[in-house]
């Protein structure tokens, strides 16, 4: 089986071994290329994971359908001279989310169509998320989440069409492992108004919840499938907003940790776990969140990597004959400007606080812009401008004072590509301490 690194993972935390994998939740090309680079140059595998609203089959906000995904994939690793056979691909929170505003019927349509084309991809690591309500869920609460049962039931259905969609010959060459479950909050991050962190998952409900999932797969008579289920999301106590980070107590999480350990075949898989410390990183694969899931922190690196370059761009270059400044922070800007659809509702206050979001927030809403045609233009005007001459060391110690270190001790280049590289990885690194030890598994 192509992914059986994740079942040798599961197998030994059961041994007591605090080992675990980096779930890279990103398209943004920079971060893939740094992904690939870091697992290569480590010997590690890759786990990438592409969410519903990222890539579906209208293009998600990436513009790219799972099959364009996997094939962009494909590329990158080709470029690196990285083994498909350590790459494991997985599609996160499939279900009705993007759709949830429609009508349960037309949404779990949509969803089944979701599902089919990730593993018809060649996607085998899915995350069966049904827990939203859509338009005519009416009869529960406002502020109620769905009955058990009932996201049960959607789950199960979309495995259904997994099941179908692969043996019917129509996916990869491992059969699917699934993960159920989601956290609370939903995707998206706290609100910064909240005064402490998030209530950890309570061990009576995720049992429910595995308990009501694998009666809903014996209905579907999906029994074979069930023992491909290996892992619950939850909600170990993590999270960010725009300006706040809540660190993670393993002392709050110890009911959670006492569930899982005498479940066998389970693990924990973490959500929203950008920002943490190393250290906090390492507590959860040994309290079995052997999946720690990553991705606005590795935008937020790309981020501030692109604004440090121009810096230097406006201080080296500015009012040089023949120069045209990227102006990439104003691009941007402007690109959010046009269309606030991704950020407005999660930046609260009034224009000047906004504007500071926009920016330099956490949630890292900018991530939704880069692919923007006149946002890439910027990006290769500014890369293209630090290429023609080799940024001076004054200013990458000015402004990028981790990797002028590297630069002046020998392990990087003064380009500006391998600059953004270097900053991307430096939150890959901290995943890798965490996760600890490179298995066998080939």
């Amino acid at each position: 089986m192509k992914d059986s690194l994740l079942l040798e993972i599961i197998a030994a935390q059961k041994r007591g071994e605090p080992v675990g994998i980096t779930s890279i939740c990103s398209a943004n090309p920079f971060v893939l290329d740094a992904a690939f680079a870091h697992a290569q140059t480590n010997g590690r595998h890759l786990l990438i994971e592409s969410t519903c609203n990222q890539v579906n089959q209208y293009g998600g906000y990436t513009g790219q359908t799972p099959s364009e995904f996997m094939e962009a994939l494909r590329q990158v690793a080709e470029k690196h001279q990285f083994p498909l056979s350590r790459l494991i691909t997985g599609g996160d929170h499939l279900g009705p989310n993007p759709w949830r505003h429609e009508t349960a019927e037309t949404a779990m349509d949509k969803s089944r169509k979701l599902v089919r084309d990730y593993v018809r991809a060649g996607y085998t690591k899915i995350h069966l998320d049904t827990s939203m309500k859509c338009a005519n869920d009416a009869a529960v609460g406002v502020l109620m989440p769905l009955p058990t049962e009932i996201v049960a039931a959607r789950s199960a259905e979309l495995a259904r069409v997994a099941e179908d969609t692969y043996w019917s010959g129509n996916g990869s060459t491992s059969p699917p492992l699934y993960i159920i479950g989601t956290e609370v909050p939903v995707p998206g991050g706290v609100d910064d108004s909240e005064e402490g962190p998030p209530e950890v998952s309570k061990p009576n409900a995720v049992e429910d919840t595995i308990l009501a999932t694998q009666e809903a797969f014996k209905k579907q008579g999906l029994e074979s499938a069930w023992d491909r289920v290996i892992a619950v999301v939850v909600q170990p106590g993590v999270e960010f907003g725009n300006d706040v980070l809540f660190d993670y107590d393993a002392d709050a999480a110890t009911p959670l940790s006492h569930l899982i350990r005498n479940l066998d075949g389970l693990v924990f898989e973490a959500h929203s776990t950008d920002y943490q410390t190393r250290e906090a990183l390492k507590e959860l694969v040994r309290d079995q969140f052997a999946i720690l899931k990553v991705g606005p922190a590795l935008t937020f690196a790309f981020r501030e990597a692109i604004f440090a370059l121009a810096a230097i761009e406006e201080a080296w270059l500015n009012g040089r004959a023949g120069v045209v400044l990227s102006n990439i922070r104003q691009v941007v800007d402007h690109a959010m400007l046009e269309n606030p659809v991704y950020w407005k509702s999660y930046y609260p206050g009034d224009d000047v606080q906004q504007r500071y979001a926009r920016k330099y927030s956490l949630s890292d809403r900018i991530r939704y812009y880069w692919p923007v045609k006149t946002v890439n233009q910027s990006i290769d005007c500014l890369l293209a401008n630090l290429s023609a001459t080799p940024i001076p060391l004054p200013l990458l110690s000015q402004y990028m004072p981790d990797q002028f270190h590297a630069v002046r001790n020998g392990r990087l280049l003064n380009q500006p590509r391998r600059l953004i590289g270097h900053a991307v990885t430096a939150v890959l690194d901290d995943y890798a301490y965490a996760c600890g030890a490179i298995l066998s598994s080939k």
